[in-house]
């Protein structure tokens, strides 16, 4: 094998890899969930415990190497605004429609950033709205729709609609941010770009959360501690830079197409390890969004 053929097995491998771990996020919020923990204390200890090990990884960049010369005032404020929006906001977002609607529909609902980031190409970038994206629009969201339809029938709660309408608003924030942080990754490269982005939000978070809720009287038990834990280091650090090293070696198209197996491992896993219903109704929800979303990224 040469080295070509090893870098792209080594790329594939890291994306099946950073997806597999990012599947993995719903679980543990809902295991958090489960302890009596909501989202504003799931995500403020998410981040606590993140914010070092990205700063450590921050430093260890610009002691390895001088950045001086690529990390310019105006890119800096850049990604922290990027930060902000695709990490923070994204992630505020997320959790708090997690708190009423199943891991499963979560992870598909947030699956359709693709679509996004075409709607807002169109936009920003007068990128032409074609009928295939038409009708990938049309196919994801009636799989949505099947999904958020049986989820309303087996549930008591009045709630979903709003939970659903909250992760799209998540993973519109997630497309803004991979939208335009192209350029600046281009430029340079997706570790320090990471590093910057992920820490800036983790900082945006404690500061809001210490500057607006009082968490003296929280209690958390040892298995909240646990999956909030994993949820920091697991789910969220390892795999950001999985990921950014699966798009490194091989592409941020083939990158992707790997990551479309994502809402299939959270779907299942949510069947086995929460109990979540499974059966006809979450097969064909399911197999449209990822055939709609499927069919755009190979398109591309």
């Amino acid at each position: 094998m040469n080295n070509t053929q090893q870098k792209f097995s080594l790329g594939l491998l890291l994306a099946f890899l950073g997806t597999f771990l990012f599947a993995l996020k719903s679980i543990f919020i809902k295991l958090a969930y489960f302890e009596g923990l909501n989202s504003n204390v799931v995500l403020m200890l998410r981040m606590a415990i993140a914010l070092p090990i990205y700063l450590g990884i921050l430093s260890y960049i610009f002691w390895k190497k001088d950045q001086s010369k690529v990390l310019t005032q105006t890119t800096l404020f850049s990604i922290v605004g990027l930060g902000f929006i695709g990490y923070f906001l994204a992630s505020l977002l997320d959790l708090k429609g997690l708190e009423t609607i199943s891991a499963g529909l979560e992870r598909l609902t947030l699956f359709t950033y693709p679509i996004f980031i075409a709607i807002l190409g169109a936009i920003f970038f007068s990128t032409l709205l074609t009928k295939r994206i038409i009708v990938v629009l049309i196919t994801t969201y009636l799989g949505l729709w099947i999904m958020f339809s049986q989820e309303r029938l087996l549930s008591d709660s009045n709630d979903i609609g709003s939970g659903v309408i909250l992760v799209l608003f998540s993973a519109l924030s997630y497309a803004f941010y991979v939208l335009f942080s192209k350029k600046i990754i281009s430029r340079i490269g997706s570790v320090l770009f990471t590093a910057i982005a992920m820490s800036a939000s983790s900082m945006f978070v404690l500061f809001f959360y210490f500057l607006l809720f009082d968490f003296s009287q929280v209690s958390i038990s040892h298995n909240a501690w646990l999956w909030v834990f994993l949820l920091a280091t697991v789910s969220t650090v390892i795999p950001s830079f999985l990921i950014s090293e699966a798009i490194h070696r091989i592409s941020p198209l083939q990158t992707s197409i790997v990551g479309m197996l994502g809402p299939i491992v959270t779907i299942i896993l949510a069947v086995f390890i929460l109990s979540e219903p499974f059966g006809i109704h979450k097969i064909l929800g399911v197999s449209l969004v990822v055939l709609g979303v499927g069919f755009l990224t190979f398109r591309r």
